[in-house]
């Protein structure tokens, strides 16, 4: 009888660990080269995901330009990745943590192409828009309300909070497309936009078209 000894296939190398991703970042060696190159690949497939499901943006741009955007964005990606390893805390995988940079800068790549020769709406005030519902009540209610935000973007909120509120909720003009045309940056704008809800809030309260929210103290 012959015996066949039977090579047992080698197991597949174990996914580096969150601290052997962030030691080898940091590695000036081998492995940090590895390492990048690594994460340059992860961060591609990401970019790639996210130009191609966005690709409707783009109706005049073929497969090769979505590629340069998507290479380019893995660049953008990569860069911030590393500019930003220490604020890594660990509450997510590091490849998923990681994942979502080449997904934001692909979304921010395709928006600033979609929006290249477009000009962005920068209003000083609210149109209203007249509501045709059949219910007479109701018009005249959403009527109300519509005159009431009107009035409170006009008179409570800042020429710049007035500009960043309408292009971002009524033109809906893309955040890090309208930071880059305003010299802004998203976190700035979307404090405005916090700061500017707050005021408006406070200003339909005070007129009655919104209750104040109660005390969660309160039993």
């Amino acid at each position: 009888m012959t015996t066949v000894n039977r090579a047992i296939p080698a197991a597949a190398p174990a996914p580096p660990s969150d601290g052997m991703w962030l030691a080898d970042l940091t590695d000036d060696g081998p492995a940090g080269q590895q390492a990048l190159l690594r994460l340059r690949e992860l961060l591609l497939r990401a970019a790639r995901h996210q130009v191609w499901r966005l690709r409707d943006l783009l109706p005049g741009a073929g497969a090769g330009d979505l590629e340069d955007m998507a290479q380019q964005a893995t660049n953008d990606a990569l860069v911030a990745v590393l500019r930003r390893l220490g604020t890594f805390e660990g509450r997510s995988r590091f490849t998923t943590w990681a994942y979502k940079f080449g997904v934001l800068h692909a979304g921010v790549a395709v928006r600033r192409e979609a929006w290249r020769n477009r000009e962005v709406p920068l209003p000083d005030t609210l149109a209203l828009v007249a509501d045709r519902s059949p219910a007479p009540e109701a018009h005249t209610e959403a009527a109300q309300l519509a005159r009431a935000v009107r009035a409170a973007i006009a008179s409570e909120l800042t020429p710049h909070q007035r500009r960043v509120v309408l292009a971002l909720l009524v033109e809906e003009v893309p955040i890090d497309v309208l930071a880059d045309r305003l010299g802004s940056t998203r976190n700035a704008l979307y404090k405005t936009l916090h700061d500017a809800r707050r005021r408006l809030r406070a200003a339909l309260i005070d007129s009655g078209f919104l209750d104040a929210r109660p005390n969660r103290s309160t039993p």
